[in-house]
């Protein structure tokens, strides 16, 4: 009887919460395809791009933002966070009077890299209106800044943020990327993000707009220094300045592969424990939570008898047709939905995998830094 509850029951009830109380997160309507109205004048922009060991990407992620048909003033600053694979020089062969290249400090104490490039950023884009933070894996649609703009002037928003499209091309990118979104919309949903009757704040670092004296305000980039999940940080203290808006796009698009598993498990267990607080105790949770809304359902399905099996397979098809609109917006077929139990145990793995590398000195280690201990975490 217990049993029967705990693997078909409980997980049905907990379906259907989500389903029908959870923000509608699975229904992704926070899009930025809406129009927007236009601003009778342009405010200015300047984008701040941290960059760290990017040669690969960081002409055509530049190019893209050099690109932007935007009407207002608009200049880009690329920091170079000390990058040792050619990418300052290779930024600086653009040759464009708008973009301005500098060269990063070394990073103090107390911070991570990556909002230290940031802070330096900002301090060199002096005072525009808005400051567009964006990652140099990003490559943005020529109107992106534009709609970007015309959204925050909207309502007078803080932060307008976009969820990347992410690469989503070989097979381990099937398997996991559309998930990552599906998650993080799971854990900070889109429409609660955006309400203002709402505590839930998010963001999402690959595009961030954010609104010049709002970010002052908020105590600047010094405020969030230490935090590993920079985007999220952000995104709460701006909310406490005013409205902020996410949303899903394809003006912004990852030119990052994920050509293995392994690429896309360093890249999760890289913040996963600093979500969870560095807490030994939210870790057992979420692994206990984890098992228990997407293998518990399958277990009862397969090994279950009478109602506790019929609740099994209601939970596992209601979760398989909840994942079906992020796999459109990835264009795969919805039969990977049937695989999102499997996908769940290979994410509760790599959260654990990122409790192991925090305790064992390495959490955070992003491009050879184990930045977590060194903020501290």
């Amino acid at each position: 009887m217990i049993a029967g509850i705990l693997c078909g029951f409980l997980p049905l009830a907990i379906w259907l919460y989500l389903l029908l109380f959870h923000h509608g997160f699975w229904r992704l309507k926070e899009r930025d395809t809406a129009p927007v109205a236009e601003p009778a004048a342009w405010p200015s922009v300047v984008a701040v791009v941290p960059a760290r060991n990017e040669v690969d990407v960081i002409q055509a992620s530049l190019s893209s933002l050099l690109a932007q048909d935007y009407p207002g003033d608009f200049q880009i600053v690329l920091v170079d966070d000390q990058s040792d694979d050619g990418t300052g020089q290779r930024a600086r062969a653009l040759n464009n009077s708008r973009l301005t290249v500098l060269s990063g400090d070394t990073r103090p104490a107390g911070w991570t890299g990556k909002l230290w490039a940031m802070s330096q950023g900002v301090e060199q884009a002096g005072q525009p209106e808005f400051l567009w933070f964006t990652d140099a894996d990003i490559s943005h649609s020529p109107d992106n800044l534009r709609r970007l703009v015309a959204r925050a002037e909207d309502g007078n928003k803080m932060l307008v943020s976009l969820m990347a499209r992410l690469h989503c091309g070989t097979a381990a990118e099937h398997f996991l990327i559309p998930a990552f979104v599906y998650f993080f919309d799971m854990l900070f949903p889109f429409g609660a993000v955006n309400s203002t009757h709402s505590p839930i704040a998010a963001a999402a670092g690959g595009c961030m707009l954010v609104r010049r004296e709002g970010l002052e305000k908020s105590g600047g980039i010094a405020a969030i220094r230490h935090n590993i999940i920079d985007d999220c940080a952000l995104g709460r203290v701006m909310k406490r300045q005013g409205p902020i808006w996410l949303g899903l796009t394809d003006r912004a698009v990852s030119m990052r592969p994920y050509n293995h598993i392994a690429d896309i498990r360093h890249m999760v267990a890289r913040s996963a424990y600093a979500q969870l607080g560095y807490s030994p105790l939210m870790l057992i949770g979420t692994l206990f939570g984890l098992a228990l809304v997407y293998l518990a359902p399958v277990a009862a399905a397969l090994f279950g008898w009478g109602v506790s099996q019929m609740a099994g397979w209601l939970a596992w098809l209601l979760m398989a047709g909840m994942y079906v609109p992020m796999l459109r917006f990835y264009r795969l077929s919805p039969l990977w939905g049937l695989a999102l139990p499997l996908i769940g145990l290979f994410y509760a793995s790599f959260t654990l995998e990122s409790a192991i590398q925090h305790w064992s000195g390495r959490g955070g280690m992003w491009k050879g830094r184990a930045q977590a201990n060194e903020a501290g975490a």
